[in-house]
C-alpha cells in the first residue's frame, strides 16, 4: 500500500501522530509543496492507493479521480471537504473519510487580527524597526460594535470572545434567526446593510456557496463606516478583491485583515500583497499544534479502520 500526505507545508505531519501501524502496512510519502497544474498533479498521485488531504489545499475533481486507477481511499482533515468530488469518488469505489475539527483556532486568529488592526500594530512595528516610536492611535474594542456575518459554530465562539472584551455584538446571515441570536445574547440585524452600517469591526464566518460568493463587494463597502475594519478568516471569494483594494485605497474603510484568498498559496504578484492598510496572513486559521494532532491522529485512525474493513467518519453525499 502506498500512502501520500499532501501539502504538508511545515513538514510536521509525521510528527503530529504515531504513524507506526500505518508504516507497518505501507510506504508513506510526504509532499511539502503544492502542485497547481492538473497534469503534474495526476502524474504525482497516480502511484498511490491512499491520499491524505489537508483541508481544501488540493482539489480532487472528478477528472483527477478518474485518472488515478490505484486510488482506493481519501482521508481529508475536517468533517467535509468541498474540494473533493465525493460523488465521483463513490462511483469509482473510492472511500472518502474525514476527521473531527477543533473549533477554537480560527476564532482565536480572528481576534489576533482584530487586535492587530485596532492597535495599528503593522505601522507601529514598522516604525520600531527603523528607530521610530508611536505613529498612530488605537481603537478600543470595549464599547465598539462587532458585526458577525454567520453565527454558526465558529461565529458563535467569536461572539463569546467579543462579549468578554465588552464589545457590542450583532449578527446577520441569510438564514439567521432571532432565536439563535437570543441564545447567544447577540443583536439580530434584519439586513446585511444594517449590520455593515452599525459595525466598527466586521468579521465573516460563513461557508462559501453560490449565495455567499462575492457577498462583500463595492456596494457593501459603501455601507461601512470609514473608521471600520473588515476581517475574513472564512473563504477568500466571499469578498471581492478588487472592491476591497478600491475601498482601502479610497479610504472607504480604515483597514482589513485577510487569512484566506481566491487562490492559495497567494501568487507572489497578486495586488493584495501590495495594498496599504491590509494585514495578510497565509491561511493560518486552523494551523495550530492541537489541530494538527487531531487532524493527523484521526487520519491514522481512518486509514487503519479502512484497512480493517470498517471505515470510520465516512463522508457521503
Amino acid at each position: 500500500m502506498r500512502i501520500a500526505i499532501l501539502d504538508d507545508y511545515q513538514n510536521i505531519a509525521l510528527q503530529s501522530a504515531d504513524w507506526t501501524d500505518v508504516q507497518n502496512h505501507g510506504e508513506i510519502t510526504v509532499f511539502n509543496d503544492h502542485v497547481c497544474n492538473t497534469g503534474d498533479l495526476i502524474s504525482r498521485l497516480e502511484p498511490f492507493d491512499v491520499l491524505c488531504v489537508m483541508r481544501e489545499r488540493t482539489a480532487l475533481t472528478g477528472d483527477i479521480l478518474r485518472a488515478l486507477p490505484n486510488l482506493r481511499l481519501i482521508v481529508t482533515t475536517g468533517k467535509r471537504n468541498d474540494a473533493i468530488d465525493v460523488a465521483t469518488a463513490s462511483e469509482l469505489g473510492i472511500t472518502v473519510c474525514g476527521t473531527e475539527s477543533p473549533s477554537t483556532a480560527t476564532p482565536e486568529l480572528t481576534f489576533a487580527l482584530m487586535l492587530a488592526l485596532a492597535r495599528n500594530l503593522m505601522a507601529e512595528n514598522a516604525s520600531m524597526r527603523v528607530g521610530g516610536w508611536q505613529v498612530g492611535i488605537g481603537q478600543d474594542l470595549a464599547g465598539s460594535t462587532l458585526g458577525i456575518i454567520g453565527l454558526g459554530r465558529l461565529g458563535a465562539k467569536v461572539a463569546k470572545m467579543a462579549q468578554a472584551f465588552d464589545m457590542n455584538v450583532c449578527a446577520w446571515s441569510a438564514n439567521l434567526t432571532q432565536e439563535r441570536c437570543d441564545e447567544l445574547g447577540v443583536t439580530h440585524m434584519a439586513t446585511k446593510e444594517d449590520l455593515l452600517r452599525a459595525s466598527d469591526f466586521v468579521t465573516i464566518h460563513q461557508r462559501l456557496s453560490d449565495r455567499t460568493h462575492g457577498l462583500i463587494g463595492t456596494n457593501e463597502f459603501k455601507q461601512m463606516k470609514p473608521t471600520a475594519y473588515l476581517i475574513n478568516t472564512s473563504r477568500g471569494p466571499i469578498i471581492d478583491d478588487t472592491a476591497l483594494i478600491d475601498a482601502l485605497n479610497s479610504g472607504e474603510i480604515a483597514g482589513a485583515a485577510l487569512d484566506v484568498y481566491d487562490k492559495e498559496p497567494l501568487p507572489v504578484s497578486h495586488p493584495l500583497r501590495h495594498c496599504d492598510g491590509l494585514l495578510l496572513s497565509p491561511h493560518l486559521g486552523y494551523v495550530t499544534r492541537n489541530t494538527w494532532n487531531v487532524f493527523y491522529g484521526q487520519t491514522v485512525e481512518a486509514i487503519l479502520a479502512w484497512q480493517n474493513g470498517k471505515p470510520i467518519r465516512v463522508i457521503e453525499l
